[in-house]
């Protein structure tokens, strides 16, 4: 089963490829700080503009709209036709979240053959005893046989600023949690379902959207933080048993991704609801 994951992870999917703009990832470094620092050189969080004294008008704040890395690319060059190795001035980077920063970096390793997935859940390292919305990336680390978590955002402002205890290019357990992991934590009366979310948006529902997320994404269907459609189901608080021991078995199979790739991927083919609109991978 890990080499089937492997396999499929070091592949591009319908939201990581590059298309005609394919040839431009060729120089692309393999060694995660260059990564990282190519990343970092080419995009610019949406909810950091301000510290870093970039004003964004509406339309730049618009490219987190962008989904697939296609159009990201091609909005990139707009902004800047240098190569991609080369750093970005501030206001010719890319605007976006933790979500792109994962997904730039997953689809940059992939058209490596690197095997490499974003993953949605929580961030501890954001605010004191809250469990931030976050996204972050894992890469798998061949000679040591192993997955790798890296946080592809924190860059030395923002690393400045959170102060965290630990190495962003290697994470170690539970810094990030993984949302199915939140969803088990909160089950289990570990956690307050409250204290998981962002901004106004917390409890039951916002961790179902993550696991969701999460689920998606470990199939290569890496969508927005906000995308939402009727798969997601009845408000938690208004639904039967049913749907909640449903989504106990999706945060089950987002944890066991290796282990039972198989029944992850069948799971996600089989189960229509899960499907998102088809217009979302264009």
């Amino acid at each position: 089963m890990l080499l089937s994951s492997l396999s499929f992870y070091a592949q591009p999917g319908q939201m990581s490829g590059a298309k005609e703009l394919a040839h431009l990832l060729q120089d692309i470094p393999t060694e995660i700080p260059e990564l990282v620092s190519l990343v970092q050189g080419l995009a610019v969080h949406i909810f950091w503009a301000e510290r870093y004294g970039l004003n964004l008008s509406e339309e730049r704040k618009s490219e987190v709209n962008l989904r697939p890395l296609y159009p990201k690319l091609r909005r990139l060059l707009e902004l800047d036709p240098a190569p991609l190795r080369q750093a970005r001035p501030l206001e010719r980077r890319l605007v976006c979240n933790c979500r792109d920063f994962s997904l730039l970096a997953a689809s940059l390793l992939r058209h490596k053959g690197i095997p490499a997935r974003a993953r949605c859940g929580f961030g501890t390292y954001f605010m004191p005893g809250h469990f931030e919305d976050h996204w972050v990336c894992q890469y798998w680390h061949a000679s040591q046989a192993r997955w790798v978590m890296v946080d592809f955002q924190l860059d030395a402002l923002q690393q400045q600023v959170l102060q965290p205890d630990f190495d962003p290019l290697d994470m170690p357990p539970g810094k990030f949690v993984l949302a199915g992991h939140a969803w088990q934590m909160c089950r289990a009366d570990q956690a307050d379902p409250d204290t998981f979310g962002i901004f106004q948006w917390h409890g039951w529902d916002f961790i179902r959207g993550n696991v969701i997320r999460d689920l998606l994404s470990l199939n290569k269907i890496e969508i927005l933080p906000w995308d939402f459609w009727p798969g997601f189901g009845p408000e938690l608080n208004t639904a039967g048993e049913s749907e909640w021991v449903f989504w106990d078995r999706v945060a089950e199979l987002t944890l066991q991704t290796d282990a039972h790739f198989k029944e992850l991927r069948d799971f996600y083919q089989t189960t229509p609801r899960l499907h998102v609109p088809a217009e979302w991978l264009e």
